[in-house]
């Protein structure tokens, strides 16, 4: 099952945000509204004042989302967008370079990052329902990618996970410098899409207009659909030499 999940996990977590964003019609009060109203209970959001602090929320949502597609694109540079995108477990190397000096987790850091970012311009509910599903979710996935890592690499990935937090990062690197070198071209690439849903989330926060999220988290998902549909052909049929 669990193999079954991570083959086609890009749809699971589209399901839970568009589950979340759904939970609209159940609860019609926006997390980021709740959380201004949190900070100041007499605010009227309708005021000049109201409004500069749901952009001060939302400015944090689309900090989490630019911050998700940095740390997602770092290890994207080192991990190779081929590997991060396919449908199948790639156990056949350990990398522990880059960010995954930190956290043996940095590309699932990056989906926690946009889930909380994302969650605060859906509802109360939804903002729950998509934190908590991709937490699960992310579980899930890792636990399947460490169960074959162990089984291929039982000495050097035991070593590597003595050292190195599954997945909150240590804020000194807990392995020496990597000779690997990051390819930083295929990586923004690859993650693209994360910097149009954050570019999308900064807009929200400047404007307060949601046609930028809206236009742009649709403008994301059909870039990742596409660029994801050309990696993985390329890798499939590579250029003749």
């Amino acid at each position: 099952m669990s193999l079954f999940i991570f083959r086609h996990r890009f749809w699971f977590f589209a399901l839970i945000f568009w589950i979340g964003f759904a939970l609209a019609a159940v609860d019609h009060v926006n997390m980021a509204a709740a959380i201004a109203r949190l900070a100041v209970p007499s605010l009227d959001l309708d005021t000049g004042a109201g409004r500069a602090v749901l952009r001060v929320v939302f400015g944090a949502g689309a900090g989490c989302m630019v911050a998700a597609a940095a740390v997602r694109t770092w290890a994207a540079a080192y991990l190779q967008t081929v590997v991060v995108h396919d449908s199948a477990i790639h156990s056949d190397v350990l990398v522990a370079a880059g960010p995954y000096r930190y956290t043996r987790n940095p590309l699932y850091l990056g989906a926690s990052l946009l889930s909380v970012g994302f969650g605060i311009m859906a509802s109360r509910l939804g903002f729950c329902f998509i934190v908590a599903g991709v937490t699960l979710l992310q579980l899930t996935l890792i636990g399947a990618e460490e169960r074959r890592l162990r089984a291929e690499h039982p000495d050097t990935f035991a070593a590597y996970c003595a050292r190195v937090p599954r997945f909150l990062p240590s804020l000194t690197p807990r392995l020496p410098p990597s000779i690997a070198v990051p390819k930083w071209g295929q990586a923004f690439l690859g993650e693209g899409f994360f910097w149009v849903f954050a570019a999308g989330a900064v807009g929200l926060a400047v404007t307060l207009r949601w046609q930028w999220a809206v236009a742009l988290s649709v403008a994301g998902l059909l870039f990742h659909i596409v660029v994801v549909g050309l990696i993985r052909r390329r890798a499939r049929h590579p250029p003749a030499s």
